[in-house]
């Protein structure tokens, strides 16, 4: 029997630091969608961008006495999940300061193309 091509679903991460509850859904989601066969890519935008800094991965948590947001996002990258970030036109930041789960850094028009082509488009 042959399977069905997997749906493509692309999750735009637009919560960050100074809402800390909305941060953990979008990469448990993913990994979720991604445990079901769905080909899935997390896109850090805007104030998401922040959540690809170590320290803010590191010490963030979306619940008092959580889990770090780093663990929702391992989890989501040990599933299949892609996970891109959006170049920001002249910030200037250290790669060194970045999470290693950080697949690359993308542009706005990379985004667009994703946009109009996957199945799906959550914004969380």
């Amino acid at each position: 029997m042959e399977h069905p091509p997997s749906q493509r679903v692309l999750i735009l991460v637009t919560s960050g630091p100074s809402i800390p509850a909305r941060c953990a859904a979008p990469f448990h989601i993913a990994t979720l969608l991604a445990c079901m066969d769905a080909e899935v890519t997390l896109y850090l935008t805007g104030e998401g961008v922040q959540l690809a800094r170590r320290e803010v991965a590191e010490s963030l948590r979306a619940a008092e006495g959580g889990e770090p947001l780093q663990h929702f996002i391992r989890n989501a990258k040990q599933a299949g999940a892609r996970l891109l970030m959006c170049r920001q036109p002249g910030v200037q930041f250290d790669p060194a300061t970045l999470i290693a789960e950080l697949d690359e850094i993308s542009s706005g028009g990379e985004l667009a193309q994703m946009i109009l082509e996957y199945e799906r488009v959550l914004t969380l």
